[in-house]
């Protein structure tokens, strides 16, 4: 007749199972964590001075790119003016331009990467601007001619806009070879991005250099 292992046999062999799943459980957790890192990167300029307000990102080598569902991002509208000036985001984020001001603006680009426009409104409009194609995208109000901003559309989870002093940090990189990129304002939609190698090996520092003359905040 076969045998059947009573309730206590059972609890034992669990037990024993226990320690050797927890075991790799933390071993995943160890590697799934080493295998991440982050990288700070600081942008100067043709003098050597910090650039803030400088798009930083980060491509895979060989074109790859880690898949992280883009949250939503808000470009304000605050006293005639964008705020942020300067935005950067993944391929595939929705935008929205909420109005604070009492007046109505009409945003607007005829940028490649992303040709729109939200006609004369005020407050929050009823749905968000869907940023699509990878490329260089200005914004600008029709009503009213000072107002520019600019957004940056990159295939790469891996970036940022530099501080005050020029400093960057990525996040959750995987350890790799990667392009590091960085673009300003001022180099204007049309010039690509300065690029030049990086690779991740845990954490890191990098600088990238851009022939621009840094505009202070």
């Amino acid at each position: 007749m076969p045998e059947f292992s009573s309730d206590s046999d059972m609890q034992k062999k669990n037990m024993r199972r226990a320690p050797l799943l927890t075991a790799f459980l933390l071993w995943a957790g160890t590697w799934a964590c080493a295998a991440q890192a982050a990288v700070s990167v600081q942008v100067l300029d043709s003098a050597g001075q910090p650039v803030p307000n400088a798009v930083v990102y980060a491509e895979p080598a060989g074109g790859g790119s880690s898949a992280k569902a883009p949250h939503q991002v808000e470009i304000e509208q605050k006293n005639k003016t964008f705020i942020p000036l300067v935005t950067v985001v993944q391929t595939g984020t929705p935008i929205l331009f909420p109005n604070h001001d009492n007046v109505r603006h009409h945003v607007y680009s005829f940028s490649p990467a992303k040709t729109f426009e939200l006609k004369l409104y005020s407050g929050v409009p009823g749905s968000p601007v869907m940023f699509d194609k990878a490329g260089t995208v200005v914004l600008g109000c029709n009503i009213h001619d000072e107002m520019v901003a600019y957004v940056q559309v990159v295939n790469t989870p891996y970036f940022g806009v530099s501080d005050r002093s020029g400093m960057v940090r990525l996040e959750g990189i995987a350890n790799g070879r990667y392009a590091l990129k960085a673009w300003y304002f001022t180099m204007g939609p049309n010039q690509a991005a300065v690029a030049q190698p990086l690779e991740v090996q845990g954490e890191g520092r990098a600088t990238i250099k851009l022939n621009v003359k840094a505009v202070p905040l």
